[in-house]
């Protein structure tokens, strides 16, 4: 694991940014996990400014996202598709038809789950995952659990990130209370991954996943064995290493 300390969210945006450019340009046809929230915005602004100036092409990229919510279709203002669509996909030269995001209003939850986990598989695997950590620890919607969960599964949201979450809500009763989320285990399959943190707020946990035990109750803490963890963090989140 690498760990890097930046002085603001801007220079994490760049930095982080400049991996993931640095990724497609290796390789054209690249398979990349993205993640949503507030976390990955300045990474995804400065992708898209990438791209405009020609310095980077998403044409034969392929993404999957981390996760969805359960009950919201794709042009619900809440939903995860959305945000991407007005975040990323819409700024850049990317193919709608290679952009997976969980379908949330599927009939079906665990045949959406096995197909979501065997289209990864099928792209060839994910060569550069993206997340952020929520302040319990969960890395997608993987909450602290008894066990690290394997592949893409139903997730029920726990009190904490439900209120997390409910500023994206008129309120807290809005926000979903389950949602599709890629597991550890698919997690742990990506070829590399980027985890980015920010905020005092977000010290304590950051100290517990990168230094503390690995276990399923602090689920980022897994990443601690995944050969190719690169860490960045402003000096708020750093503060408690």
């Amino acid at each position: 694991m690498e760990i890097h300390v930046y002085r603001d969210r801007d220079a994490i945006g760049q930095a982080a940014a400049a991996v993931f450019a640095a990724q497609v340009l290796a390789k054209p046809h690249s398979v990349l996990g993205l993640a949503t929230g507030s976390t990955p915005l300045a990474t995804y602004d400065a992708l898209a400014q990438m791209c405009a100036r020609g310095e980077v092409d998403f044409r034969h990229v392929c993404t999957f996202n981390l996760d969805e919510y359960i009950g919201l279709g794709r042009q619900d203002a809440q939903s995860y598709y959305r945000f991407m669509e007005e975040n990323l996909f819409r700024k850049i030269n990317i193919a709608p038809c290679n952009c997976h995001v969980p379908n949330g209003l599927a009939e079906d939850i665990d045949a959406e789950c096995a197909a979501y986990d065997d289209a990864i598989e099928r792209a060839g695997g994910i060569d550069l995952q993206f997340l952020g950590i929520g302040h319990d620890g969960h890395i997608g919607f993987n909450e602290p659990d008894e066990s690290f969960s394997k592949g893409t599964h139903l997730a029920h949201l726990s009190r904490m990130t439900i209120e997390a979450n409910r500023r994206f809500f008129a309120s807290a009763e809005e926000v979903p209370r389950t949602a599709i989320s890629m597991g550890i285990g698919s997690i742990m399959k990506a070829r590399a991954v980027v985890l980015v943190v920010y905020g005092e707020d977000k010290a304590e946990i950051t100290a517990r996943a990168l230094q503390g035990p690995v276990t399923p109750r602090v689920p980022g803490s897994i990443l601690q064995f995944h050969p190719r963890c690169t860490v960045m963090l402003d000096e708020a989140a750093a503060s408690r290493l």
